[in-house]
């Protein structure tokens, strides 16, 4: 059974690149004179995963709570590229704050450039805190939510990784409300690796935290909102904290 699984596994994963390919170069066209054009497409591709993913691997997706459709920042809890679909499938205009790397990926990096995405390097602390903000103000006359993750990379299930201080510059340099999002995907979608778990993956968009919070007072109720919830919902997939 367990070979079948990681076969399906292995067969999905490659049909979710081909589906990559095939829809960016559909739209491109309507993408290259149009951003809804380029956000039709990204939309197609999730829900197209988000379908495949639940006839071929069993892997079933719950949205809690009230995906934001207004003006906001959403900081979400990061576990594997398939939170990613199911966020941005939930929200009309989602654009994400990412490593700068991946502008080079083939259909990823044109596509997240056209719907305003925001490039960041890791490696340079101080100097990337600055360029992220200056970013995020060119491409704060384009209506949408922000999405950032506070911890700034993939968080494996069970794993302690501290919250950067990012978010709560953007939180204080926005002046906009910020969505939690809580989720337990990384159980059956890892960080690494080949193989993809049957079962409800959930995505829970918590109570907003209004504008106004000191920094340091916003990222302590982030990360408490944010890692309860997600502790609750690992325990609900029958996940144990080693």
């Amino acid at each position: 059974m367990l070979a079948v699984r990681w076969i399906l596994s292995l067969l999905f994963n490659i049909q979710m690149y081909l589906a990559m390919a095939v829809i960016a170069v559909v739209f491109a066209p309507w993408a290259l004179f149009s951003r809804e054009g380029a956000f039709a497409a990204c939309h197609t591709y999730c829900r197209w995963v988000i379908f495949t993913a639940r006839i071929m691997l069993g892997l079933q997706v719950e949205v809690r709570g009230t995906p934001p459709t207004d003006e906001v920042i959403v900081a979400a809890k990061h576990q594997s590229f398939f939170d990613i679909l199911v966020i941005f499938n939930a929200i009309p205009r989602g654009k994400f704050i990412m490593k700068r790397e991946l502008i080079y990926a083939p259909f990823l990096g044109q596509y997240a450039r056209r719907i305003g995405c925001v490039f960041v390097d890791r490696g340079k602390r101080g100097a990337a805190i600055a360029s992220m903000k200056a970013d995020v103000a060119r491409t704060a006359t384009d209506p949408g939510q922000l999405v950032i993750y506070p911890q700034g990379t993939r968080v494996a299930p069970g794993v302690d990784k501290p919250y950067k201080v990012g978010s709560g510059l953007i939180y204080d340099q926005l002046g906009q409300p910020c969505v939690p999002v809580a989720t337990n995907i990384g159980v059956y979608w890892p960080k690494r690796g080949i193989l993809r778990k049957p079962g409800t993956c959930v995505v829970h968009f918590l109570p907003r935290i209004e504008p106004g919070l000191r920094v340091a007072d916003f990222m302590k109720r982030l990360e408490h909102d944010i890692e309860t919830t997600s502790d609750a919902l690992l325990i609900e997939a029958g996940f144990r904290k080693p």
